[in-house]
């Protein structure tokens, strides 16, 4: 039986009296340039060393290694870290066929979508790798949004996962909740005649909160420079998202038998809250918390709370 907890969301505790996120003072070090490689592809990696069984921390659609920055400081220490680059992603390869990427946007994402996108057996398969090149045979695993589905993938395919937690995902389907047609219009549009900078600004604006952007315009800045950094090009972010379409394993959800968390914003307006709810009912060992008024990127908006259910999760299991 899941137990639910919903919290009623406070921008001053959960940002700090000033109504800003702090973000100076976050480090982490990490042990040379690892790698690891699955069928010709070479998937990067962060290992940072700590006392407990490893959190893996897996990267949503497109984004860089930037976005779990402050879930990595909070495990840091009592937890040994990993955190791969998703194909496409960061340093890793992009691993798609020489002239696809070179299509233009009009031919390329049809071509992606029916015949040369990613899968998330296959991202599934390339954190196997990691996993392995690692040699980690128990760790706790974190995914948001699509690497949520690349997490349930894992663990009903392989067996190293002690814990799963799920944050802001799906499992897929035609019983899913889908992700608002506005929403997706808006996260793959291209204003005419912005910069990659502001196309970056103005696609991201769905998975935050308004009032959360317009407190914190500095950190909003400094997340478009880690994106311009480490975010997957056009080509790997549209192969991601064939993935994420042809992904569904809601008759599958039975063979997760470790213990899960599911982390969701009531405020989520890429995917909807609902989703949660359906992982909680479909996942035989669930705890539900929803952030009210928690947008996508609560693992940003509200670190701090994540942060605290996650690492009280972390240390029932450990």
């Amino acid at each position: 039986m899941a137990v639910t907890h919903s919290y009623n969301r406070s921008l001053l505790e959960t940002i700090g009296a000033a109504g800003r996120v702090d973000f100076k003072g976050i480090r982490y070090v990490s042990s040379g340039m690892p790698r690891a490689t699955r069928d010709g592809v070479s998937i990067y990696y962060e290992y940072d060393e700590g006392d407990g069984a490893p959190v893996v921390f897996v990267q949503g659609l497109g984004y860089g290694r930037w976005m779990w920055r402050w879930q990595r400081e909070a495990v840091a220490g009592d937890h040994a870290v990993i955190a791969p680059d998703n194909r496409g992603t960061g340093r890793s390869d992009v691993g798609l066929p020489p002239l696809v990427p070179r299509l233009p946007r009009k031919l390329r994402a049809p071509v992606l979508l029916k015949l040369a996108g990613y899968s998330i057996e296959g991202l599934a398969a390339d954190l196997e790798a990691v996993l392995d090149d690692v040699g980690t045979r128990n760790v706790h695993l974190v995914g948001a949004s699509m690497g949520g589905m690349i997490a349930q993938q894992y663990a009903i395919e392989y067996n190293r996962a002690k814990t799963l937690t799920l944050l802001c995902t799906s499992h897929g389907g035609p019983d899913a909740v889908p992700v608002p047609e506005e929403t997706q219009e808006h996260i793959f549009d291209t204003p005419k005649g912005a910069s990659e900078r502001e196309t970056l600004r103005h696609r991201m604006r769905p998975a935050f909160n308004e009032g959360f952007t317009n407190r914190n315009p500095h950190l909003i800045d400094r997340i478009l420079e880690w994106r311009l950094e480490q975010d997957a090009g056009e080509p790997a972010r549209e192969a991601q998202a064939a993935a994420v379409l042809a992904f569904d394993v809601s008759d599958r959800l039975h063979e997760i038998r470790v213990p899960t968390l599911v982390v969701h914003g009531t405020n989520d307006r890429v995917v909807p809250v609902e989703n949660a709810r359906l992982l909680d009912e479909k996942i035989t060992t669930t705890r539900l918390e929803l952030v009210e008024g928690g947008s996508h990127c609560l693992f940003v908006e509200d670190a701090p709370r994540v942060n605290d259910v996650l690492c009280s999760f972390l240390d029932d299991y450990d």
